[in-house]
């Protein structure tokens, strides 16, 4: 993905392009949730009722996303898995008490907010009849017309102050979810260290080092190269392979050496 949130890169010119590749299904899930989050604070901030249309297909997505049932729980497991490392830092000289206790007061409240949700993702907005109803129909192509949901578009025709207090109080059931996987990505983001490197003739495999598991990969590469990473990887290799869009919208492997900076989080 493109956010570049807790990513420390060495100053440029121009911006970077930054990857991330998840080494389970648990990280892709948080991403994907991440993405989401993202885009939906983006639209709601704008104005125009097409955005706020897309706000609340977004705010459906998350819950088709966080309907996997055990998705809650590895949530608050790993608040509490990070919460153990946090205070196994205590008393290390090296360390910040101050910023430490700071940190592990942001892990306890996120913990606290959602185990006090009840339900999946979204739960409470699945007993507000009217959104399920435009629900049911955002997967339709053009399934929203004003013939079909004659109420939803007069909620599109009311002022954006008010539509924005209503995406508000809806996604405010999400928050709790929203924090807790910002603070986790964070977090595990913080834990990998930059490293340069060079994909000869097109080509990167790295052998991951054992006794480690590694979670996420993060890929830093300059725009000006105009080259796409091909990632793939699991516990034991990870290996790079540079595209290149051609004329013809195609991805075609690139043969010349690229260098980019990558960085495994734990």
């Amino acid at each position: 993905m493109g956010s570049s949130s807790g990513y420390d890169a060495p100053t440029r010119k121009h911006s970077v392009i930054l990857y991330e590749y998840p080494f389970n299904e648990r990280i892709r899930t948080y991403l994907r949730l991440e993405h989401l989050f993202l885009r939906l604070a983006t639209l709601v901030s704008r104005e125009a009722p097409l955005d706020h249309h897309f706000a609340l297909t977004t705010i459906f997505e998350v819950m088709d996303v966080g309907a996997r049932a055990d998705l809650k729980s590895d949530v608050l497991k790993d608040l509490d898995k990070q919460k153990q490392v946090l205070n196994g830092y205590r008393g290390n000289p090296a360390i910040s008490e101050g910023v430490l206790d700071k940190v592990i007061a942001q892990v306890e409240g996120c913990f606290e907010a959602l185990n006090a949700t009840t339900g999946k993702a979204g739960q409470s907005l699945t007993e507000n009849d009217w959104l399920m109803s435009i629900r049911s129909r955002v997967g339709i192509p053009g399934g929203t017309c004003e013939f079909d949901l004659p109420a939803y578009f007069a909620w599109q025709h009311r002022s954006a102050d008010a539509r924005k207090k209503d995406l508000h109080r809806w996604a405010s059931t999400l928050a709790p979810l929203a924090e807790s996987i910002h603070l986790l990505l964070k977090m595990l983001r913080d834990s990998g260290s930059p490293q340069k490197v060079v994909a000869t003739a097109g080509q990167f495999q790295q052998t991951l080092p054992q006794g480690r598991t590694f979670q996420l990969m993060r890929l830093a590469i300059d725009p000006a190269l105009q080259l796409i990473p091909e990632i793939s990887g699991n516990r034991l290799m990870l290996s790079i392979r540079l595209m290149r869009m051609d004329a013809e919208d195609k991805l075609q492997p690139a043969l010349q050496d690229g260098a980019f900076e990558i960085a495994l989080c734990s």
